[in-house]
């Protein structure tokens, strides 16, 4: 890296963004650390004070540099989503890892293995972009990155239950598959991710009576049907596509426990 820059203001920040594609913003570090990229431009946002995470009586507002860590022991998002977030964000690395991950640097790069863009497309979540405004978190998971900067993301209370189950080979292994299951008067959204693709969300499938066991198999079958699997070092795409449906019983028995 060979320019490394505090930016005084989001403006500035894209402006640099903007000027050359060997630029990026920094978060924790610690995935950027990993690649192979060139860069050229580090744009750091450490003096924007987006590491605040706030609530109001309808949402929640995480600033993209709020540590993963900040989520998983927030106790209001997590008694609003019953546990999800620290049971989502508990198995990455470890506490020092989680500490320095921001939110930012999880979801924006959109990456398959990621449990945070797994539990936060389960909800009725918005990213705030720069540029591009505030969009469905859906959305911004389906498109390609892009030269924009992440400022936030919203989290709507709307009252959903949620739940979250994954699969690791050990303990703070990358997920061999993720899963986030939400119901709200008796609409389902699943969303499964580490396939080893990014999540997909599937939205809107209606579960009429969770404890009817042939019910729920139709469910289940019928939103497996829809989702792609592949086959990497971690399991085969046969594999994916059988733990999903163990992983989507799990999350419908839990949210009707």
């Amino acid at each position: 890296m060979k320019n490394y820059v505090q930016a005084s203001s989001l403006e500035e920040a894209y402006e640099l963004r903007k000027k050359s594609k060997k630029s990026a913003v920094l978060g924790g570090n610690l995935w950027l650390k990993m690649s192979k990229r060139d860069i050229t431009t580090g744009i750091d946002l450490c003096r924007l004070s987006l590491d605040k995470l706030e609530e109001n009586d309808e949402e929640y507002r995480i600033g993209c540099m709020c540590s993963l860590r900040d989520l998983e022991v927030n106790e209001s998002l997590n008694k609003e989503f019953d546990g999800s977030f620290k049971e989502a964000l508990r198995h990455i690395v470890g506490v020092q890892f989680r500490n320095t991950a921001t939110v930012g640097g999880s979801v924006f790069p959109r990456f398959g293995f990621s449990d945070v863009l797994t539990i936060l497309a389960a909800l009725d979540a918005y990213v705030e972009l720069y540029n591009g405004g505030i969009i469905p978190i859906k959305d911004f998971a389906a498109a390609n990155p892009d030269n924009d900067i992440l400022v936030r993301v919203i989290v709507k209370k709307d009252g959903r239950k949620v739940s979250y189950q994954t699969h690791r080979m050990t303990e703070t292994d990358f997920g061999v598959l993720t899963c986030a299951v939400a119901c709200k008067e008796g609409q389902y959204t699943v969303v499964l991710g580490a396939r080893p693709h990014k999540a997909v969300v599937i939205d809107n499938v209606q579960l009429l009576n969770p404890k009817d066991e042939g019910e729920v198999d139709l469910f289940i079958d019928q939103v497996v049907e829809q989702v792609t699997f592949g086959s990497n070092m971690r399991g085969s795409a046969e594999y994916r596509q059988a733990l999903a449906k163990v992983l989507i019983r799990r999350a419908i028995n839990e949210i009707n426990a």
